[in-house]
This record gives C-alpha cells, structure tokens and sequence, in this order.
C-alpha cells in the first residue's frame, strides 16, 4: 500500500476544503430552452438557478405580496396535474369547482433540507396564501369554512364558518395572528365573474357595476365576524401590515388610471380610509402595492403617465412623504418586491404584451437605489415563461436567493437564483 505524502498530500487537503460544487463547474443553458436541470448557469446573465421543489405536478409559489415563510420553511400549492396555467387567482376570484380533481394541496418546503411535506389532504378546492408565523399556521378556505393547518405537525383546525348570507374570500392575517381580514362581494359581481372568467373580460364589467363590497375581519380567538367599512367600489389586495396589527391596507381596482387606487385604515378604530398616493395628471397611475418589511413604507407601481415614465414609488407612512425611483421601460416589471434588509429591490420583467411593452424586458432584475433611479443587474433571462404565469418574486430570508415561478419547462414549477454570481461567497 501506498501513502500519500509531501506535495500530493497537501494537494489533496486543499481539495477537500473546496465545496463540490465548485470543482465541478456548473452547467451553462439558455433558461427554459427545453427540459432543464436540477440547477444550471443562466448563459445570458452568469448567475445558478436551482429548481426548488423536485415533485411532480404543478408547484406554486405565492403571489408576491404574501409571505410564505414560517418556522425554516416556505409555504407553496402543489398540484398533480401538469398545466401551464395556475390554478387559481392572484385577482380575487377562485372558482371553486365541484370536488380537487387536480389535488391542488398545501405543502411545505424545508428551506435547510429541501424536504417537501404535504399539509393538506383535502377533497374540495380551496384557495388561501396566508401564513402566520406567531401561530405557526397557513390559512386557507374551502367554499364557506375557514381552516388553519400547522406548518410543523399538518395538523388542521376548522376556524369559522360564514353565514349564508355574508359569504367573504379571507386573503391576510395580521402580525400578532389574531385577525383575518378579506373582502366580500356581491351575488351580483359573482355572477359577473363567473359569466366572464378571463380577467380582460370581467376587469372592466366588475369596476362599471359599482357594487358594493365590505372589508370584514375574523378574529381568530373569539370567531366573531366583524364588518368595518363598506364602499360601492371594488375593494381589493386586501393586505395587513407586517408590524401593525391594526393596519390594514387595500386598494380601489379597476382601470388604474381611473382610480385613486391605494388606501389604509385603522380596522380597531375603523377611522376614516386614508389615501396614500393622490393622482396628479391624466393617465397617471400606482398600483401592485405592498408593504416594506418593516412596516414604515408602502411601495408601488408608479408611471407617469402609464406606459411612458416608469418608477418605484413609495410613501412613508408617518409623514406622508414620498419618493420615487425611476427604471428604464425594458427594466419595468409586473411586480416588485423588497429585500428582508430593504437594502435591494427585484422585478419581475414584463411580457411584449404587457403595460410598458417592453421589446427586451422578459428578465428577473436586482434593482440597486443610486439617488433618484435604480441600477439594475439581470439575474434570469425569462424569454422562455409566457407571463400568463407571472414570475411573482420572493427575496430567501437569507436575502442570498430570489424564488419565482415560472412555465418555461411546460408546467408550473418553482425555482431560486442566486442573487450574487454563482462561485462568490
């Protein structure tokens, strides 16, 4: 027998300190072209890409401006059936069909192990993206009854069940997990909805009916439905602070150039809404709104007017002071998100066929504050996902990765990307 000795021996021990990963370099693809690996470099950008969940079926992350992270993991939906469309509505409407025929169900994801775990075992479509991390539960309806299931055991609890004839969709839960809060609508916009199920036909027909709608909250001690403001306007993104447990906002949808869109209110004192970002010219408009993480700004989608001048605006919420940081057409996105140290911010690109039209803009971006505008970096070249399925980013809680979703390979899936290149530390 051999020993290794002297030089060799030293190379071998430095061997053994470098990762895996980085003696054998990773792969180089066009992202989407065809059947990718469990993790690959973006040709266009540099920067690794993993698939995140590795089941088969349709896997989806939440929409952008719900928090999926509890207790180490992340919260998604998982289905068996393999589609290039969600199943289910980021805009307010689930259609609830007789029975889960596609087994659209609660799973979680161990953001240390990468192991998947299912949480829900139910028979009927649900819908919910709410997760509370003071009561270790996702929350999630099924037609009239409110259920939470914990995160760490799958065990699920009925909460509340609404009466017949006040029929609410929960969409939030605040931050000392006491309240839910949602939005009921009218027989009457549910009709409407259900004639007309692709959103550019029921966008503008829902916004002209002026039904009213009532933001409610449930307390999820007591069980007590309470109903807090009513307005003949669609009431919509309903969303509360991620500090104040009081404070909810939502928003006025329609046509965004026609509304006065976002708007707080206090649900204990239930004051008077406050209007956070007032129009200043025709065809201005704000909108996919969200709160920072620490609870002091709310961002969002500002052009002005739509379609030619593209920002990231914000208001402080104790003074009512705004900001705003302007991006290149090909740099706007659908949606935006802020990283946990409110360092960075990320988009999600646009399709051709979206608001700003971009000609190049089909990429995920790292957005860099540099005075009034941003300085962008391109983490994932997206020509590949058609936008039916909109990427909707989420910053990992390390702020190292940012998961998305996506169809490029034919179905629904969830990936992350690094946001520093893939061999820096």
């Amino acid at each position: 027998m051999k020993y290794i000795t002297g030089y060799k021996f030293y190379l071998l021990s430095i061997i053994m300190l470098i990762p895996f990963s980085q003696l054998f370099a990773q792969k180089v693809f066009v992202t989407g072209k065809g059947k990718m690996p469990n993790e690959w470099i973006d040709s266009s950008t540099g920067h690794l890409i993993k698939r995140l969940i590795n089941r088969p079926g349709n896997n989806r992350s939440f929409y952008f401006h719900n928090n999926p992270f509890v207790d180490g993991k992340m919260i998604f939906y998982g289905s068996d059936f393999l589609d290039k469309n969600s199943l289910s509505s980021a805009d307010g409407y689930v259609f609830h069909f007789k029975g889960n025929p596609y087994n659209n169900q609660l799973y979680s994801y161990n953001l240390s192990s990468g192991k998947t775990t299912q949480l829900t075992h139910k028979e009927n479509s649900m819908s919910g993206e709410i997760v509370s991390r003071v009561n270790h539960e996702a929350y999630f309806q099924i037609k009239d009854s409110v259920f939470g299931v914990n995160v760490n055991t799958a065990k699920t609890r009925l909460i509340f069940v609404f009466p017949a004839d006040f029929k609410g969709n929960i969409t939030t839960v605040n931050a000392d997990g006491t309240l839910l809060a949602g939005a009921y609508s009218t027989p009457i916009e549910k009709v409407i909805a259900k004639k007309y199920p692709q959103k550019h036909d029921y966008f503008n027909r829902i916004f002209e009916s002026k039904q009213p709608r009532t933001l409610f909250t449930i307390n999820i001690i007591s069980k007590k439905l309470n109903k807090i403001f009513t307005d003949s306007a669609w009431l919509n993104h309903v969303q509360f602070s991620p500090i104040d447990p009081h404070l909810l906002m939502f928003c006025h949808e329609g046509p965004w150039e026609k509304v006065d869109r976002i708007w707080t209110m206090d649900v204990v004192k239930k004051n008077k809404p406050r209007l956070i970002h007032k129009r200043s010219m025709n065809m201005e408009i704000a909108g996919h709104e969200w709160f920072s993480p620490d609870g002091k700004y709310i961002w969002y989608d500002l052009q002005l007017p739509r379609g030619k001048n593209f920002y990231v605006g914000g208001t402080e919420l104790a003074t009512g002071k705004e900001i705003k940081y302007h991006l290149l057409r090909n740099e706007w996105s659908v949606h935006y998100t802020t990283s946990w140290d409110e360092s960075v911010f990320a988009g999600d690109g646009g399709g051709p066929n979206s608001v700003a039209k971009s000609p190049n803009g089909q990429w995920i971006y790292l957005f860099n504050p540099e005075g009034d505008h941003f300085r962008s970096e391109k983490l994932v070249d997206m020509k590949y996902d058609d936008y039916k399925l909109e990427p909707n980013l989420h910053f990992s809680p390390d702020n190292k990765w940012l998961i998305f979703r996506a169809n490029f390979e034919g179905h629904t899936d969830i990936y992350e990307v690094r946001i520093k290149k893939s061999l820096e530390n």
